[in-house]
């Protein structure tokens, strides 16, 4: 029988079509490390669009690489391919993801081709189950913790209705509206804390209104040289959630930020929003969710302790109760959310991952 061929586009075509269709993502680069090519897996990996990259050198795509980069020229020079497995990769947008890491030789041109299978994805994955035992024993202390909580705040609010009649100017009262406004806004926490449990009551919100409000409540409560900075995109849409659990949620990691802060010469914190396409939470993967990042350039979280930072009664001080940022991965994840830490000394990102809509809501 005749054998039909192929002309040579037919084959680049095919080609183009088999790589855009493998789950793994896959990187072809040139004798220089630059992109020549990398498919759609590539791009949900790493979070960028192929028509960005192409012909940009790998360190635009992975910062502070240094080593991983010196193996693949290494691996040029001696056409040596290795595997390399959990490799951490930090991303432009303050994203982490550890992957299994294949490469490969190309002869004709001379390059590398570069297999990443995400690991950090299923490890999140198979934390859910463990994450459902920490919430079932969070909501326990919570619950035992809003009986102690709720009679000071009543005190607290009384007193300082009494301090703004006493204020000699206007501008002053600002204070204590956020005092007695806080105070409310705790008091009908724990009101829900200590009632029956209800379905959450979602509403459009605005998050970058919450990170406004997050930063003057801490603003007033640290009055160093803190340096704030905003870095917003301000195309997002709004997500779904309880406006006031977002504000505690965050407002408990950014509080632990700028607790680990003290001490640090030029110390900052920065509040970041962006999208995150092809995210998995859970086993539930979402076409884009809203990314929040909360960095801050102090000590970084220690190794003994990343582990279990959000487990509850675990503290990094000894002052500190350990449930902040347990019941901030119980609120985020009641929304669907994730909570993840990524830390080295001078560099600790807290990132909240939110789905734009709910499983039985329209994705915008």
């Amino acid at each position: 029988m005749n054998q039909v061929r192929k002309s040579p586009r037919q084959n680049h075509k095919l080609a183009e079509h088999l790589l855009s269709s493998l789950t793994t993502a896959v990187i072809v680069l040139d004798k220089n490390l630059r992109v020549t090519r990398l498919n759609s897996a590539a791009e949900d990996l790493l979070h960028v669009s192929a028509g960005s990259v192409i012909a940009s050198p790998l360190t635009n795509l992975l910062l502070r690489a240094e080593d991983l980069v010196k193996s693949l020229h290494q691996a040029i020079e001696n056409t040596q391919p290795f595997t390399a497995r959990n490799v951490q990769l930090q991303l432009p947008e303050s994203t982490v993801e550890n992957v299994d890491l294949t490469v490969s030789n190309l002869e004709t041109p001379k390059g590398l081709l570069l297999e990443l299978h995400a690991t950090s994805r299923i490890n999140s994955i198979s934390q859910g189950s463990l994450s459902e035992e920490q919430q079932i024993t969070t909501r326990s202390l919570i619950r035992g913790l809003a009986h102690e909580v709720k009679n000071p705040l009543g005190g607290i609010r009384g007193a300082a209705q009494l301090l703004e009649r006493a204020l000699p100017t206007e501008d002053l009262k600002e204070y204590t509206n956020i005092i007695i406004s806080e105070s409310d806004r705790l008091r009908d926490l724990v009101d829900r804390m200590l009632g029956p449990w209800q379905p959450m009551q979602l509403t459009p919100i605005n998050l970058i209104e919450i990170i406004e409000r997050v930063m003057q409540i801490l603003q007033g409560e640290f009055v160093t040289n803190l340096q704030w900075s905003r870095d917003y995109d301000p195309s997002l849409p709004e997500v779904h959630g309880n406006q006031d659990q977002l504000i505690q949620a965050i407002l408990n990691v950014a509080r632990n930020a700028c607790e680990a802060l003290h001490g640090t010469e030029r110390a900052r914190i920065t509040f970041k929003t962006r999208v995150v396409r092809q995210f998995t939470i859970g086993a539930v993967r979402h076409k884009q969710v809203m990314h929040l990042s909360i960095i801050d350039n102090g000590p970084g979280v220690p190794e003994d302790l990343i582990e279990r930072i959000f487990f509850p009664m675990i503290s990094g001080r000894p002052e500190g109760s350990g449930l902040g940022l347990s019941i901030s991965q119980n609120i985020i994840g009641q929304h669907g959310g994730a909570l993840q830490v990524a830390s080295r000394p001078g560099h600790t990102v807290f990132s909240v991952y939110l789905p734009f809509s709910q499983p039985n809501q329209p994705t915008p």
